[in-house]
């Protein structure tokens, strides 16, 4: 562990500190981009702070190639993110977001792994009266993307646990208190008047620039680890006595994202440094915040996550200046464990009575094709069944509060719309997440989506032969290294590295507390199914009692177990 002093000399800022320091509290040239009709594009300055506001340019990669040999504009278009704390809407909410799915999007609905609504192939002309309708929703894009906390995840069954209410909440007010204050979002997509230079809103937590990269929080409650809750920059571990959270452990410096080939990046595991009260749980966010906001890297944005302040600087070092900056001392951990990263699927039911269907979503993507009609069997639930929606951040979906004498109702909707029901999938599908990748991800080196459906496929018909299909295996796809699926974190992980290749890793912990490690390199589809083959066989003959993949493959020696941090490449 290296230590980092204060007085070395400043490094030159990367290039978006500066897009930062001079666009007025995120204004830019972003209103005048969008009036701009003779491009589908808008400048490499305002995508970098649209960000901010939810959304990203992209282009069809597809038609990249047809395009440019008919000397043709790439086919632009926006990718909205849209914030749900906790990942709970309404039925109106939800009918709202579908509805903007079709008239301005793709025609499908995806949900992300932080428990956030995206909407695909927005085109310029549309971006602003789409801005406009989803926050006619209630709810909002500011803050879903960009150098700022992000949607805050908290557990999604809330019949698992009595707790829910309290983690939820939790997650609500860290999500009010950490969103910029800056107007410029309601002044560009709202149509509301700038206000004059001398009441200028500044950002009391953020400041100019606000932070040196993005930051993520999830609440968890165990026994269940369904947020991942280890993998972020910030995560709460509800500590429960006598049927009430007493406190929550805090972990910070978690983060998945890393470059190939660049030994100084490295997915890392958040480290516990303490405990706090529920009332304090809000306080230790914002100062958290701050201090990445003071020490984070701001010169090379490969290094601007808190993980790696926190790996560079030490731990000891991040609680004393935590605690100098709360005016008090976190208290000792309390102890917890955590049995899985799974969703619960099918009904379950909680002491009122009510009841949740957990269903499984390939991919987290929404659609109606092939007589499977997903998207009209949600809408048909949200208009005839009283309840709530809850996005997980395994990209599935849970259609709470439903009274017992409609559940008969909500199966037959899902079945009469050719909805594969989760009794009838395996558990490795059960247990996968994909990123979005090809065509529309301009970071993607391969397939994601569009690929893992295959890879299950044969996958399944290997684990039906050997007995092993309903066993749960988590396995996730990613079409690039930058973890928006946290492949690190699957007993399966699969990270792009070329058209058609990918990184196999294997050996992470179900219960989402120990890394994954590269077993082998840059191979094809044929090449995966090859090697996955015989460590399949070997699990089915030689596991021992109720033992999970994932710590099978560490015990048999396929791979070893991950250190923290750096150690993450030995």
């Amino acid at each position: 562990m290296t230590s980092q002093s204060d007085s070395e000399k400043p490094k030159r800022l990367s290039k978006n500190e500066s897009i930062k320091e001079e666009s007025d509290f995120l204004r830019g040239t972003i209103a005048e981009g969008l009036a701009d009709d003779s491009t589908g594009s808008i400048s490499s300055t305002d995508a970098q702070l649209t960000k901010f506001h939810g959304t990203y340019l992209q282009d069809n990669r597809d038609e990249r190639k047809a395009l440019l040999k008919e000397r043709k504009e790439k086919a632009f278009s926006f990718m909205i993110r849209v914030r749900v704390p906790g990942g709970v809407c309404t039925p109106a909410q939800w009918l709202g977001i579908d509805e903007l799915s079709d008239k301005f999007a793709d025609g499908t609905l995806k949900l992300t792994t932080r428990q956030a609504f995206q909407l695909h192939g927005v085109l310029k002309r549309n971006l602003k009266q789409t801005m406009k309708e989803i926050n006619d929703t209630l709810l909002d894009t500011l803050a879903a993307c960009g150098d700022v906390n992000r949607n805050v995840m908290s557990p999604s069954n809330p019949f698992e646990s009595s707790l829910h209410g309290e983690a939820l909440s939790l997650a609500q007010d860290i999500h009010d208190h950490l969103t910029p204050q800056t107007t410029a979002y309601a002044e560009i997509w709202l149509d509301e008047e700038k206000i004059s230079v001398g009441e200028r809103v500044v950002e009391p937590i953020y400041g100019k620039t606000y932070l040196p990269r993005k930051f993520k929080i999830a609440v968890a409650l165990p026994p269940r680890n369904d947020v991942d809750v280890f993998s972020n920059c910030l995560g709460y571990v509800g500590i429960a006595e006598e049927g009430r959270i007493v406190g929550y452990n805090v972990l910070v410096g978690g983060g998945l994202g890393m470059t190939h080939g660049k030994t100084t990046t490295f997915p890392r595991l958040a480290d516990v440094i303490g405990f706090c009260l529920p009332e304090q749980a809000v306080q230790v966010a914002e100062e958290v915040v701050k201090i990445q906001r003071d020490y984070g890297d701001r010169s090379d944005r490969r290094q601007a996550r808190l993980k790696y302040t926190i790996e560079n600087r030490g731990v000891d070092w991040f609680k004393d200046e935590l605690h100098a900056r709360l005016g008090w001392n976190l208290e000792e951990a309390r102890e917890f464990s955590f049995e899985s990263t799974t969703d619960r699927y099918g009904w379950t039911e909680d002491a009122d009575g009510k009841c949740a269907f957990g269903l499984f979503v390939q991919g987290g993507r929404l659609r109606d094709i092939n007589g499977q009609n997903e998207k009209k069997a949600i809408q048909s639930i949200a208009r005839e069944i009283p309840c709530e929606f809850r996005l997980t951040a395994n990209q599935n979906l849970v259609i709470a509060r439903v009274s017992p004498e409609d559940k008969s109702k909500v199966n037959d909707i899902l079945r009469s719309n050719g909805v594969p029901l989760p009794e009838g999938l395996s558990g490795l599908r059960l247990n996968s997440i994909s990123c979005t990748a090809l065509p529309t991800c301009s970071l993607a080196m391969a397939e994601s989506e569009r690929y893992l459906p295959t890879l299950m496929d044969e996958l399944d018909e290997i684990l039906i032969a050997l007995g092993l299909s309903e066993d749960s295996i988590a396995i996730r796809s990613t079409g690039c290294p930058n973890g928006c699926g946290r492949p690190f974190l699957g007993e399966i992980g699969l990270v792009g590295k070329a058209p058609g290749k990918y990184n196999l890793y294997l050996g992470a912990g179900l219960d989402g507390m120990r890394l994954n490690k590269l077993y082998k390199q840059a191979i094809t589809h044929d090449e995966i199914v090859g090697e996955l083959k015989p460590v399949l066989e070997d699990f089915a003959g030689n596991r021992n009692d109720q033992e999970r993949f994932g710590d099978f493959c560490i015990r048999q020696g396929y791979v070893k177990a991950t250190g923290q941090g750096s150690d993450f490449h030995d």
